[in-house]
């Protein structure tokens, strides 16, 4: 580049540069400083194009050259679209009945991003499940007693129901959904149950945590696929007190 004959330069010698000028040289020496210790080839989100610009495929954000790309990827927007696809990774990890992992979270700006932190397992917990009826609608059900006597003492089990085509350990059926149990540091447990709706309604789905004798209880109902016609009062036995408050119907256990 010639600076000759510019305002500031002496006979012999290059000219003044320009802000701009300084501006481009910065940024191409920085440029050339970032690509000799960071390898973009193993930068799975890096991509140029059929035209010759660079992309950003996690962002969806377009870049005149190398340097433009990697001061994007030191940006806010970049690194939170990283913790969020992180957590969406350890989601369908989980899915597919990988172990579960505590997190911990990071504030970027402000957002609070959930980091994920190794969890040694110790294997799958006991279990005991039991059919239920409800004697007075005919309601059909299940009864799970979740055995957990090293759980971590300041977690709380949960569940969820999952539906067939939300795993992926196994084709999906319509005719079936999940019931997931978590609970540090247990291994995740899953029940395949007919894929029919629950009754949400109060006293047909309860769930109960002891902390003393670390049993995670939950029992649930499954609606009526039609309305009966059966009277309540006239089942055989009504009248005799039931044996055990948390399962005040008849039951069997399953053969699992």
């Amino acid at each position: 580049m010639d600076y000759q004959n510019r305002a500031g330069s002496k006979p012999g010698a290059g000219g003044v540069m320009s802000w701009s000028e300084s501006n481009v040289e910065r940024r191409e020496r920085l440029r050339k400083l970032a690509l000799e210790t960071i390898d973009l080839a193993k930068d799975p989100y890096f991509m140029r194009n059929h035209i010759g610009s660079y992309e950003c495929k996690l962002c969806l954000t377009i870049h005149t050259n190398e340097g433009s790309y990697l001061a994007h990827t030191q940006g806010k927007k970049h690194q939170t679209n990283l913790a969020r696809r992180a957590a969406l990774d350890e989601h369908d990890s989980v899915l597919q009945g990988g172990p579960l992992k505590a997190l911990q979270t990071k504030k970027i700006g402000n957002l609070n991003i959930q980091l994920k932190k190794n969890i040694i397992k110790i294997g799958r917990p006991g279990y005991k499940v039991t059919k239920i009826k409800d004697p007075s609608t005919r309601q059909l059900g299940f009864l799970f007693s979740i055995m957990l006597p090293q759980i971590n003492p300041d977690i709380t089990p949960f569940h969820r129901f999952m539906s067939a085509f939300e795993q992926h350990v196994e084709p999906p059926n319509k005719q079936w959904q999940y019931l997931i149990f978590a609970a540090e540091p247990y291994e995740l447990i899953a029940f395949k149950v007919q894929n029919k709706e629950i009754d949400v309604r109060p006293g047909k789905l309860l769930t109960f945590w002891d902390p003393d004798s670390k049993v995670f209880t939950l029992q649930f109902l499954f609606k009526n696929d039609r309305v009966s016609s059966y009277i309540p009062g006239n089942a055989p036995g009504m009248n005799k007190p039931f044996a055990n408050p948390l399962n005040p119907y008849s039951s069997s256990e399953l053969n699992y």
